[in-house]
């Protein structure tokens, strides 16, 4: 426990005071936000905003996690690393699209093939990597079954291991293709992700140290309802560093943003969410933790799919905030009122996952 609030403490230092130093480096270096001119009017005042902020959340992430293992001489794991492995390796090719975007001055970024295909290889080597480093009771860092709270019986390596494989790979690349989107579609509001991001990550430290007390790998708390996973106590300090890096973040992308986290933040936080899913085997449990990414990714679905079928739109405008915008409500309404609507999902979520606990369902 000390080691979770050690890291949590000092990413929010980090990330709190370091975000102020990295506005001023990027403001003398003219790195500012392309606001597309088809986005909502009201958005262009923010034309020129310093972005790239999600190097901030990344960089304290990193540093809290090395922080607090040398402070209580406790060993990395291999569940934590590779979680941050997916959040710095998806952030560097966000890292990247925004470089481009900036330094263009043009909505688009990275080629998509080029994008695709830095996700792709991030993807795939944590895919393929989750499955090796088994420890003392034969876990390793994911598994083959798809998960809720716990492994379901449903197996994708039931055809044989090489299928098996393929069919892992591709379903942890959906997943992680998926959380990135959904924050990327989310961060279009001042501190609206963030913030979110703030609760969701919040949800994986109490999940992480409820695995850690009731793990199965504990002979003394074993039972019917202990959880197999490799390293919970370790994933909950990965969730607390991102936590609080993210909550010191937000102190500067609260409105009005002085700075954005661009693709490098939205996707290293949506891979280190569906990192944890993954590692801590609750991967459809994230489709209500994450409940408002889910819910504004689906926004846009709805809308391109009505649009092609009917020709007619469903929203004003998709993603669902600019819809609301478009409405009339403010900004700032907009963004607390989605907060709380994350702060429902999340609830609803760990609900369900104590329920299973104590109910044994």
């Amino acid at each position: 426990m000390r080691t979770v609030l050690i890291a949590a403490f000092v990413s929010l230092v980090c990330s709190l005071f370091g975000t102020p130093l990295y506005i001023r480096f990027l403001v003398k270096r003219g790195y500012g936000q392309f606001i597309r001119d088809d986005g909502p009017t009201s958005h262009h005042i923010k034309r020129g905003t310093p972005t790239m902020g999600g190097a901030v959340i990344i960089g304290a992430s990193l540093f809290a996690y090395t922080v607090s293992h040398l402070v209580t001489w406790w060993t990395p794991s291999a569940s934590g690393l590779l979680v941050l492995f997916l959040m710095s390796g998806l952030g560097l090719v966000g890292f990247a699209d925004d470089f481009i975007k900036i330094s263009k001055q043009r909505s688009l970024g990275l080629r998509a093939g080029s994008k695709l295909a830095g996700q792709s290889f991030v993807s795939i080597a944590f895919a393929v990597l989750t499955l090796q480093f088994g420890n003392r009771a034969f876990l390793t860092p994911g598994s083959t079954s798809i998960s809720f709270i716990r492994d379901t019986a449903v197996d994708l390596a039931f055809a044989g291991p090489a299928l098996g494989l393929v069919l892992y790979v591709a379903w942890t690349y959906v997943m992680i293709a998926g959380t990135s989107n959904g924050v990327n579609l989310t961060d279009g509001l001042d501190g609206l992700a963030t913030g979110a991001s703030v609760m969701v990550f919040g949800s994986y430290v109490l999940i992480g140290i409820w695995q850690s007390n009731q793990s199965c790998q504990l002979l003394t708390r074993a039972g019917p309802q202990c959880y197999e996973v490799r390293d919970p106590r370790d994933l909950a300090v990965v969730a607390a560093c991102v936590m609080g890096a993210c909550f010191g973040f937000l102190w500067w992308n609260a409105s009005p943003a002085k700075i954005f986290m661009g693709d490098t933040g939205s996707l290293a936080l949506g891979g280190a969410l569906a990192g944890l899913a993954i590692t801590t085997r609750t991967e459809l449990l994230l489709v209500l933790l994450a409940g408002l990414f889910v819910m504004i990714t689906l926004s846009v679905i709805i809308q391109v799919g009505s649009f092609k079928l009917t020709g007619k739109r469903v929203f004003r405008m998709a993603p669902l905030q600019h819809h609301f915008e478009l409405a009339g409500w403010g900004e700032v309404t907009i963004v607390i009122r989605f907060w709380i609507i994350a702060g429902l999902f999340v609830a609803l979520g760990l609900g369900v996952f104590y329920a299973e606990w104590v109910v044994g369902i």
